[in-house]
């Protein structure tokens, strides 16, 4: 199902910027973990961009930040990466699917390993705010998506990177809103995640290709074998 004959998830013309891409934003997830570990208040960039603070924001924009944040919350995660999935398989990409439901869950693991191992809180020592789990989903499904996206439609390397990087944008800066405006995050949380999504998404996407094309391999092998 997720042979050679199936499309690629990271299309050859993206891999080496997104592979760079990646790096670098595995580079910016560790400096901020570095310089915001064990603090419990916002920084001065944090300062700079919005004190965060509970409740900062009134209906009806607090409804769209409380939808945006339902999203990143166990059921509503759980509806959006059922119908990515179901999206997928209608387009036959079952690639795109084993991506959507790895990529989701390394990103978000990633990003809870992350949590604990920075040891940032807000609002509470209980409350471990970096990086951003909420933002790291949503970015991570969204360069799903848009992997999916560039493939179909066959672009090119700058007008994929290009879609791909405008689409983890669009995400990470809705979701990272939401989150700060309830409070829930100090902007370098949100970049955190962000970041951590980038950074793992394409080295997710590059093993689903390289463990499906294994299992071909050994597939066609086993098929060859068995001929007389």
């Amino acid at each position: 199902m997720t042979g050679r004959s199936a499309p690629v998830v990271l299309p050859p013309s993206l891999r080496a910027w997104l592979g760079l891409i990646a790096a670098l934003a595995a580079l910016g997830v560790g400096v901020l973990g570095v310089r915001y570990a064990g603090d419990s208040q916002p920084g001065r960039v944090d300062r700079w961009i919005i004190r965060p603070t509970a409740d900062s924001v009134r209906p009806p924009w607090r409804h769209v930040a409380l939808a945006m944040d339902f999203l990143g919350e166990p059921a509503g995660a759980a509806m959006l990466v059922v119908a990515t999935v179901t999206g997928c398989l209608l387009l036959r990409r079952p690639r795109a699917a084993v991506l959507v439901v790895a990529g989701a869950g390394m990103t978000v693991g990633t990003a809870t390993l992350l949590k604990h191992l920075v040891g940032r809180t807000i609002h509470g020592d209980g409350n471990l705010s970096y990086p951003s789990g909420h933002t790291a989903f949503l970015t991570a499904l969204a360069l799903v998506v848009a992997l999916l996206a560039t493939g179909r439609l066959g672009l090119g390397r700058r007008a994929g990177t290009s879609l791909v990087l405008a689409a983890a944008l669009v995400a990470g800066a809705a979701m990272g809103w939401a989150q700060v405006a309830l409070g829930a995050h100090y902007p370098t949380d949100v970049l955190g995640g962000w970041c951590t999504a980038l950074a793992v998404i394409p080295a997710t996407a590059w093993l689903v290709d390289r463990m499906a094309d294994r299992l071909a391999d050994r597939v066609a092998d086993a098929a060859r074998r068995k001929r007389p």
